[in-house]
């Protein structure tokens, strides 16, 4: 949209007290005004989704009922294990090491745990 046309827009709209002829570059500093004005940038509309409900964490009662585990894997060889598995208990905050190899397969994790 041209200068023109936005000032024909402007002032066809009902705001015939800015006449752009007499005021040449209204709508520059219009624009410039807008975008310093504070209530005008925070009554803008909102482009991100608004955030969910949030969820309390689950209160854990026992040790040992929520953990994780993964590898480090790649060290250098040592007394025949290049690999730990870390088993992390979440209550409690303990974790158990246990040296092992790479080669381990899933039922040999089970019985390291």
């Amino acid at each position: 949209m041209s200068n023109s046309e936005q000032r024909d827009s402007w002032l066809n709209s009902g705001h015939r007290t800015l006449d752009a002829d007499r005021w040449p570059g209204v709508i520059k500093e219009v624009k410039k005004y807008i975008e310093g004005y504070n209530v005008c940038q925070s009554n803008k509309n909102q482009t991100e989704i608004p955030a969910e409900k949030l969820m309390p964490n689950v209160v854990l009662e026992k040790p040992w009922t929520h953990i994780s585990a993964d590898f480090i894997m790649k060290l250098p060889l040592a007394q025949g294990c290049n690999s730990i598995l870390v088993v992390y208990n979440r209550m409690t905050k303990m974790a158990h090491f246990v040296p092992t190899t790479e080669k381990t397969s899933v039922e040999g994790v089970v019985r390291l745990f």
